[in-house]
């Protein structure tokens, strides 16, 4: 009797049968890499957001060796793995921005993270290994031809870019932005260029809110926007921070006012729009929904999400499955019961059966390996 590993041949001989490729996915979103935790002349970097080079470089390493080493791996990027909008151009931050301008932001970027890039390089270069990178809406700057262009350069390799949405093998992904009205972008309309010297991004609601807004916020409180849940914090800081919320809430709504009122294209939004914002603002929002209504389509068992921060896994029936890869960055709660500072490398791991089942995602969180002391981030 052949064994399971042999064929006959046309000529009645028996030759060895090709064993199943091994693959796995692994998917991360909201890494926020900026231009790196000091500054050029030495000072912390405040708006940096991104602690973990080294152990983002451990995971790059663990999932193409060891046990890993013959498998097919593709790394997915969901979205937010560059924050180009806390990154300056030359001292000021642009909501006008342009392809050059996004190009020189991301070889900061680069620069800022050498060792995070050279993993990257380095896990692309062996062979079955690829990188997907999903677009998000603080890496918008992405869809620019010349920052592809740059990216693929520096890992050494085309990586596969997906503006919004990645699907195979009943498995739908994309960064989340999408599915709320603040930082929805126009799928028909990613650059504008109408009566412009060069086309400039199409940025949504939310990307001019954060910089002419929330930035200025952030200068004095840079981790106003990683405190949940969001409620409690304004009702702390009302208490606590009188002034600063007074102060807080009129630049906000002196922002909505100036954008139904303005003629500048780049900048108004009508009323219809500002109200729809409003009622879905979200500093976390929960996209349980907009994945279950996906789950509707039969094509689809699986859906990820990255965008909200929050680690999520929902299951609606054994083959409707709901994920969200959370954050690399830290998160500040005011739960009582995960008061504190909260920092979990969580990431979607998806395996293939041998059997040539479907492919199953599991919600993991990346420990690294053992270190007996490191540094203690501090912004």
């Amino acid at each position: 009797m052949e064994s399971a590993s042999q064929v006959e041949s046309s000529e009645g001989t028996a030759v060895a049968k090709p064993a199943p490729v091994k693959k796995i996915k692994i998917i991360v979103s909201d890494l926020h890499l900026g231009k790196g935790r000091l500054l050029e002349k030495g000072g912390i970097n405040s708006l940096e957001e991104f602690y973990y080079g080294e152990k983002l470089v451990e995971f790059i390493h663990f999932y193409s060796t060891g046990v890993y080493r013959d498998y097919e791996v593709e790394l997915i990027i969901n979205g937010d793995f560059l924050n180009f909008l806390q990154c300056d151009y030359k001292g000021h931050f642009l909501s006008v921005i342009t392809e050059s301008v996004t190009l020189e932001i991301l070889k900061d970027c680069v620069n800022g993270h050498k060792a995070v890039f050279t993993a990257l390089a380095e896990f692309a270069a062996k062979p079955g290994n690829t990188i997907t990178y999903i677009v998000g809406n603080h890496d918008q700057g992405m869809l620019w031809p010349a920052c592809r262009a740059y990216l693929n350069q520096v890992i050494g390799t085309p990586i596969r870019f997906k503006n919004i949405v990645y699907f195979f093998d009943g498995v739908h992904i994309e960064h989340g932005h999408m599915h709320e009205a603040a930082n929805r972008m126009d799928p028909k309309k990613f650059f504008l260029k109408k009566d412009l010297v060069e086309p400039i991004l199409n940025l949504p609601f939310g990307s001019h809110f954060f910089l002419e807004v929330v930035l200025k916020i952030k200068q004095h409180y840079p981790h106003v926007d990683k405190i949940r849940p969001f409620g409690k914090m304004v009702r702390w800081a009302f208490l606590n921070e009188t002034g600063t919320m007074v102060r807080a809430f009129f630049m906000a709504m002196g922002y909505f006012l100036k954008s139904i009122l303005v003629k500048d294209p780049r900048r108004h939004w009508p009323l219809k729009r500002i109200i729809q914002v409003i009622a879905e603002s979200a500093i976390f929002p929960d996209l349980s929904e907009s994945a279950r209504k996906i789950l509707g389509d039969d094509r689809v068992h699986t859906v990820i999400f990255g965008h909200t921060h929050v680690y999520q896994y929902r299951q609606w029936s054994e083959n409707k499955e709901y994920f969200n890869t959370g954050t690399w960055t830290e998160i500040t709660s005011l739960d009582i019961v995960s008061l504190g500072k909260i920092t979990k490398l969580t990431y979607v791991l998806i395996e293939y059966p041998e059997d040539g089942g479907r492919p199953r995602g599991r919600l993991k969180e990346w420990k690294g390996y053992h270190k007996i002391e490191e540094d203690v981030a501090i912004s």
